[in-house]
């Protein structure tokens, strides 16, 4: 955790679980890329090995792409891509000495379709996505198993506190400022499903020996990639304006 101090919910879910005597909480920044060989060098001097590695952490920035600035885009990229880039980087040497491994990439629907006033998080997501279908192929023969989860909404910190305004709209400089408010209004009202769908699918991937490169869940998801996949695109791209209120 980037915070210690919150891990009193994680706390608690243990002792639900009846595990506590099995949970280690190290603090880690998934951007400070040069910490993660220590950390993983640590893991495995404690415990072994490493048989699953879980890639969950990200925000998401939100703003017009015009207003989006280099810098909070590579903010964006350090976190939602290259810091599960170096975790998984550091974790590899491990798995190929064990000849074994499961690589769990949570990615999102927005990897695999653009979305407006997530353009940053999107990109990010779309790179993710690409790494690990190469990894995938990579490492298949070694025994490390990558794949990608591909989530829709799910009530999560993402569309709240770990949601971030770009700069341009929090100072109201952006010429977007009234579609900003509409599709604020959209996410807001966006039904978001039960995260522990998302989490119980992870734990049956952990366990299954041979699963599949991508798994998209939630039906808002799975209705959009039908739709994306099955109708002309300017007749998606008018469905997709219109019910984020930019038509």
């Amino acid at each position: 955790m980037r915070d210690l101090k919150r891990r009193s919910l994680l706390d608690q879910a243990a002792r639900d679980a009846g595990v506590s005597d099995h949970f280690d909480v190290r603090a880690l920044d998934i951007s400070d890329f040069d910490s993660m060989p220590r950390m993983v060098s640590d893991i495995l001097r404690d415990h072994g090995r490493i048989d699953v590695l879980v890639n969950n952490a990200g925000f998401a920035f939100a703003g017009f792409t015009e207003d989006i600035r280099l810098a909070e885009l590579r903010q964006q990229m350090d976190t939602n891509f290259f810091g599960h880039v170096a975790v998984t980087q550091a974790v590899l040497p491990a798995m190929r000495a064990q000849r074994a491994g499961h690589i769990i990439m949570v990615s999102s629907e927005s990897g695999r379709m653009g979305s407006p006033g997530i353009g940053s998080y999107s990109a990010s997501k779309f790179a993710l996505e690409g790494w690990s279908e190469t990894l995938r192929l990579e490492s298949r023969a070694l025994g490390i198993k990558v794949v990608l989860v591909e989530p829709g909404a799910f009530k999560t910190d993402i569309w709240d506190r770990n949601a971030r305004l770009n700069e341009a709209l929090v100072t109201g400089r952006s010429p977007n400022q009234e579609r900003g408010r509409k599709l604020k209004e959209w996410a807001v009202t966006t039904p978001k499903a039960d995260p522990q769908q998302v989490a119980d699918l992870i734990a049956r991937i952990a366990e299954d020996p041979d699963p599949r490169l991508r798994y998209m869940i939630g039906r808002d998801a799975l209705a959009h990639w039908w739709l994306r996949n099955l109708l002309p695109w300017k007749w998606y791209e008018k469905l997709v304006l219109r019910k984020v209120g930019l038509e």
